[in-house]
């Protein structure tokens, strides 16, 4: 059993944890959902939620909120009993956003082709000699002396982070993994980041700025993994501890170490799962997540996240990180509101929480408290500031927190309309739209996040769609995050003339039989040893038991006319799913 109530804190009303007595079953599980502006935890069975609790997010130091949470968690409970603990965070999207990293310097290895011109990522670039091919052979050897004279001139300048990144490197990594000797042999400060390491997928751009993003965030995001280890430990926590990953998988967090940039846009995956868990099995829906500071909206079609076919858009360069189809625009319940020349703005910006909550400006969710379509902090707060922009403005205090209210829905609905443009794009949402037999739209408009409540039915409402509320939506980001199932891919190239086979994910390479006698079922085969394999080394073997093959291509490779073997690209995962439903049972989309 669990109940919740409201409590003072930092002058903000917050949802208070009530304790349990007891935490029983094998499914125990621990979400914390670190966002921009709240922390949200949930501590959860798999059958219903046991405790949750919301705080303010420290946003210059994200450890404090996150170990607040985690404490209403366990606090007087059999910790024996907790079979996993995830977590997502805002850390790197800050640190991309806020531009809070230390510079980074390129070094280049593209070979022939793409005018050398093209490659630029607005930072300090060598463009050194070297050439792997297609199939991974060396081509042209690199260029120690410019090796030496690009670390010469990236030291002098001032930078201590450089990424390397080679043109077909996931197929043969020889000339990152030596230039990165040079490097560290002649220059010990430097600290080098190369891009196989990062990312084996073809694209020589996403992967350069994948890599680059990678090295940028390492260290703020080393710092804080480690000290939440550090925390678990202390607690005497043992349960497997993972971070969740842009496309709804998670990582141990040992191993989110080495790639942090995987975890961005975590926050928007953690409220598509979290809805997907509180809804209706099956159903095809626009989730809207309402925070403090941003929206962000997704899409489930058929029971199943949208996938963003062309990765995660970082600033203005795509990468190769895995991520949902997910937008966040710049309105949450802590928008502030002012009024400029008679006529009422919602800013895109957050200036603290709202009036009614202790804040010293006016927001969206003082608005919403006049209004009673919200019920936390002080309405006689909302009520005065209401009654004060009614001053500027020349209406009455109604009116003017009904415009506010009407102003933050239109500006939803316009972003779900333009984001249809684009999800419409994507290949899945084209083939799920065949599936349908005919063109239509989702029909269900999900809110989550503490404003939902007062914003999600209006939004429904002009959208001509069922609104849907569910119970727990002010922390379906944290459960989200709790029932997210750890997922692992391989990409596996095998070509058999060489005979030879290269993993993308970790750079592995291997020997198989020449000629004809390696087969596509051998392939298929080895990629599905190679992603146990993976998961074993990453800890979540438990959790792998199916596999779906995702791409599958074989070329012939002739010489003189006859086949002397083949090139086999496969690449295999565990599918994508959470653990367990909250909501309804299952049902059909019309």
């Amino acid at each position: 059993m669990y109940c919740t109530g409201y409590s003072k804190k930092c002058g903000t009303s917050l949802l208070k944890t009530v304790k349990v007595n007891t935490i029983e079953g094998d499914n125990v599980f621990i979400g914390i959902d670190v966002g921009g502006t709240y922390t949200d935890a949930v501590l959860t069975d798999g059958k219903s939620i046991l405790r949750k609790h919301k705080t303010l997010t420290g946003h210059d130091n994200l450890l404090p909120s996150l170990l607040e949470a985690l404490d209403a968690m366990i606090e007087g409970q059999d910790i024996s009993l907790i079979q996993r603990v995830v977590l997502s965070t805002t850390l790197i999207t800050n640190i991309i956003a806020e531009r809070k990293y230390p510079p980074v310097a390129l070094i280049l290895v593209p070979g022939p082709g793409l005018n050398h011109g093209e490659y630029k990522y607005n930072t300090l670039t060598h463009i050194v000699s070297g050439a792997i091919d297609y199939r991974g052979r060396e081509a042209v050897p690199v260029g120690r002396g410019e090796v030496s004279r690009a670390g010469e001139d990236i030291v002098k300048k001032g930078f201590k982070h450089v990424a390397v990144v080679g043109k077909f490197s996931g197929r043969n990594n020889a000339h990152e993994v030596l230039i990165k000797q040079i490097l560290e042999s002649e220059k010990p400060g430097l600290t080098v980041e190369m891009g196989h390491t990062v990312s084996g997928q073809l694209n020589f751009p996403r992967r350069i700025a994948t890599t680059l993003l990678t090295c940028a965030t390492r260290e703020a995001f080393s710092g804080f993994v480690k000290s939440v280890i550090k925390s678990l430990a202390e607690r005497g926590l043992r349960a497997p501890a993972f971070m969740l990953k842009a496309d709804g998988g998670t990582l141990p967090l040992e191993t989110a170490l080495k790639r942090p940039v995987e975890t961005i846009f975590s926050g928007p995956a953690a409220s598509t799962l979290g809805a997907l868990s509180l809804s209706p099995k099956g159903q095809t829906s626009v989730v809207v997540d309402i925070g403090g500071t941003t929206t962000d909206l997704a899409l489930i079609l058929s029971g199943e996240p949208l996938l963003a076919a062309r990765g995660a858009k970082v600033e203005e360069f795509l990468t190769h990180v895995k991520s949902f189809a997910v937008k966040s625009i710049p309105l949450g319940g802590d928008s502030t509101v002012v009024v400029r020349e008679g006529q009422i703005r919602i800013l895109p910006e957050r200036q603290g929480p709202a009036f009614c909550m202790g804040g010293k400006a006016p927001t969206l969710t003082d608005a919403l408290v006049y209004l009673r379509k919200a019920e936390i902090g002080d309405r006689e707060k909302a009520i005065e500031i209401m009654e004060k922009l009614a001053g500027e403005t020349g209406r009455n205090s109604r009116d003017t927190a009904g415009e506010i209210v009407t102003m933050a829905c239109q500006t939803i609905v316009s972003a779900i309309e333009q984001m249809f443009i684009n999800w419409e794009q994507e290949p899945a949402y084209r083939i799920w739209e065949i599936m349908q037999k005919t063109k239509i739209r989702p029909n269900n408009i999900v809110g989550i996040g503490g404003a939902a409540g007062g914003i999600i039915p209006d939004v429904a409402r002009q959208m001509n769609c069922t609104a849907i509320i569910p119970e727990h939506a002010e922390v379906a980001n944290a459960l989200g995050a709790a029932v997210a199932q750890p997922t692992v891919t391989i990409s596996l190239r095998v070509d058999t003339e060489r005979g030879r086979f290269t993993v993308a994910e970790d750079g592995s390479t291997g020997a198989v039989p020449q000629g004809r006698l390696f087969r596509e079922e051998d392939a298929i085969k080895l990629a599905r040893e190679r992603l146990f394999h993976l998961a074993e080394e990453l800890k979540i073997k438990d959790y792998v038991k199916k596999t779906e093959v995702v791409h599958c291509e074989v070329f012939n490779m002739v010489r003189e006319w006859t086949t002397t073997g083949k090139i086999y690209d496969i690449s295999i995962q565990t599918p994508r799913d959470i653990l367990f439903y909250l909501g309804q049972e299952e049902t059909v989309d019309d």
